[in-house]
């Protein structure tokens, strides 16, 4: 078991980050069901109340995230495609990470701007406000709109991942689980 990602191979911690990230994030997406029916449901009473918890922890890894990432640049695996499909790889992978970082920064900035104090598992972190911070208010209000970007650009990348393992037969998707095919 190796800890540093190599050219073929998503070393342990690139895959915990990765992993425990995207069942943060499904947990996230979930939270959108809260515009269901007014939140009067399971995911409404049950998940959307963490919703600010777990995007303050993710706020947390997602520098964590890229600073791992960005150590391990040079042994990390090139995209397999060339061309276009290179371009659109990098760049759907940049988006993902520019999202990453900002929908928990405009939530905060809605949060505290509008005056609502933040807190995290119980914590009090920003004291509730009388006052609101125009300018943290109309950059936070960006949040659902790159909330819905990060929806696309994620299910853009089970597609891509899903079409490498289906289609194309390459390593792809099998880079970043647990185990390797073929393998012990």
């Amino acid at each position: 078991m190796t800890y540093h990602d190599t050219q073929g191979r998503y070393g342990v911690i690139s895959r915990l980050f990765h992993w425990i990230m995207a069942l943060f994030i499904i947990i996230q997406f979930m939270a959108l069901g809260g515009y269901i029916n007014d939140g009067e449901h399971w995911v409404g009473n049950t998940i959307v109340p963490w919703h600010v918890d777990v995007g303050l922890l993710l706020l947390v890894l997602v520098p964590l995230r890229i600073i791992w990432r960005l150590s391990q640049q040079q042994q990390h695996a090139k995209p397999q495609g060339q061309g276009v499909m290179a371009l659109l790889a990098k760049g759907g992978h940049l988006l993902l990470y520019l999202c990453m970082v900002l929908i928990p920064v405009t939530g905060v900035l809605l949060m505290v701007g509008g005056g609502h104090g933040l807190g995290v598992f119980g914590i009090e972190l920003v004291a509730q406000s009388e006052q609101e911070i125009p300018w943290a208010v109309a950059l936070g209000e960006w949040h659902a709109q790159i909330s819905w970007l990060f929806v696309a650009l994620v299910l853009g990348h089970l597609g891509a991942a899903l079409y490498h393992h289906f289609v194309k037969h390459d390593d792809t998707l099998v880079r970043m689980t647990i185990k390797r095919l073929g393998n012990s």
